[in-house]
């Protein structure tokens, strides 16, 4: 009859006729047992089909060698990009990545947090939803050691470890594009009012058309929750205007695809009656036949490849008993304007 029982250290031990302390050691290549030992060893494990005991190893060494991420989707490319930077970036140090969707849902982030923090990562990355604007579920996690780096989406605070990007320089670069093609009414489709992005894009956007002498025009401003509804009701709030705008910043590249949509089925042409630049630089745009004027890079896998940089010196700070609370590590990223 077929064992179907995994095998233990102690058999290990016995077919080799050594201590189990012996077998511990050699298979986590102690120094302090020979090669030839240890070699011994991995082979009679492999050959019995040995696995290792990862709870044993967390209770031992108070380590999981996993990490979680938090985004709000993979289905969105700049977030599958960035999630990308964090594999690439984890993989270097044989550490596993534990992902959770919030699908830009407040509750299901707290739930996610929850989990994670059930599960003992070492650590995790976190870009916001767009409901977010209290963060005790994070704070939470200060008593569990586990260290918290924000990416992209990050949270209004300064005692927080973060990576973002710069969005003025890239709208800068986009409202003086527009000024140079002769447009002097541009008008601004904004994102959900609880998201740090907005107010900045908002923010620019009146600093950007000042440093451009050009009046504000808030009936040329409109907002989105990012739903396909309510960017329809946004760019038609501008389009039905007396006079409507003939350039337009979008809050991001997938608010901008039901924009476009729209504006062509009310009988507009794109970049003749009225144009767009936006956030996110998706691929996208290099296959479709009518694309924005241009699309500003905010650098997803950069900005987590960096992000989980920051993380792991959290985390090698938390194994040799340092504070995470001192130096915050910060960085800023400028974002570029990208032409088609």
């Amino acid at each position: 009859m077929q064992n179907n029982k995994l095998p233990t250290i102690k058999e290990i031990a016995k077919k080799l006729n050594v201590s189990v302390s012996t077998v511990s050691r050699a298979l986590h290549d102690h120094p302090s047992i020979g090669l030839v030992t240890t070699m011994r060893v991995h082979k009679v494990a492999k050959e019995l089909g040995y696995e290792v005991n990862k709870s044993a190893i967390y209770f031992k060494e108070r380590k999981t060698y996993t990490i979680g991420v938090i985004i709000p989707s993979l289905a969105e490319p700049f977030f599958s990009s960035a999630l990308c930077g964090v594999e690439d970036f984890a993989g270097q140090f044989n550490y596993n990545v534990i992902i959770g969707q919030s699908l830009d849902s407040f509750e299901r982030e707290q739930r996610i947090v929850e989990n994670m923090k059930d599960h003992r990562v070492d650590g995790i990355l976190v870009s916001l939803t767009k409901e977010t604007s209290t963060y005790e579920h994070f704070d939470n996690l200060k008593k569990y050691n586990i260290p918290i780096v924000f990416f992209d989406r990050v949270p209004q605070k300064k005692d927080i470890h973060f990576v973002s990007c710069n969005l003025h320089s890239g709208m800068l670069q986009a409202i003086s594009r527009f000024v140079d093609a002769g447009h002097k009414k541009i008008g601004l489709i904004n994102g959900p009012a609880k998201m740090a992005a907005t107010l900045q894009r908002l923010e620019i956007y009146f600093k950007c058309l000042k440093e451009n002498n050009l009046p504000i025009n808030y009936d040329i401003i409109a907002s989105t929750t990012l739903s396909k509804e309510d960017n329809v009701k946004a760019i038609k709030k501008l389009i039905d205007q007396e006079e409507i705008p003939t350039a337009v910043m979008v809050f991001n590249d997938y608010v901008l695809l039901d924009c476009i949509a729209t504006v062509k089925a009310a009988g507009l042409e794109v970049n003749k009656d009225i144009s767009f630049i936006s956030f996110a630089n998706l691929p996208i745009w290099e296959y479709m036949d009518t694309r924005p004027l241009a699309s500003i890079e905010q650098f997803s896998y950069k900005q987590a490849s960096i992000a989980t940089d920051f993380l792991f010196k959290l985390i090698d700070a938390n194994n040799k008993g340092e504070s995470t609370e001192i130096d915050y590590l910060q960085q800023i990223i400028d974002s570029e304007i990208v032409n088609y």
